[in-house]
């Protein structure tokens, strides 16, 4: 009867010690998990600081207008450029109803509608198509 109970106590032990080497390699696993985590978090933070530093030499209003004089060769608005409301041109047709849900397809269902004038310029006409003509 002791010799049973000693060798019920010595797989108690084996199994307890067994989950405790477990237990032990989950920890450092996790450990390990979380020290990673922080180094791609420090990297994620670092990235973001360069970032917002290119950002803000990138939005800098300086370099911005100077680009702008340097490539879009913009004027200043003149008098001239200004007109009456009264003398603008009409609100184009609705292309798409209010209540509709695909404002896309809407607008694919009704090609007849798709020319419409859509500022005060009008479209250039279209050329005439090619006749298929007698030789």
């Amino acid at each position: 009867m002791m010799r049973l109970i000693n060798i019920c106590i010595i797989a108690a032990l084996v199994v307890a010690a067994a989950h405790v080497y477990k237990i032990k390699f989950e920890s450092t696993r996790q450990a390990e998990r979380v020290a990673r985590l922080r180094a791609e978090i420090r990297r994620e933070h670092d990235a973001i600081g360069a970032l917002r530093a290119e950002w803000s030499k990138l939005d800098n209003p300086a370099r911005i207008q100077a680009l702008a004089r340097r490539h879009l060769g913009l004027k200043p608005t003149e008098p001239r450029q200004y007109d009456r409301l009264d003398r603008l041109p009409e609100r184009p047709p609705a292309l798409v109803p209010p209540d509709s849900a695909d404002l896309i397809g809407a607008v694919l269902e009704r090609p007849d509608r798709a020319e419409a004038p859509t500022s005060s310029l009008r479209p250039p006409p279209l050329p005439p198509p090619p006749s298929k003509g007698k030789r």
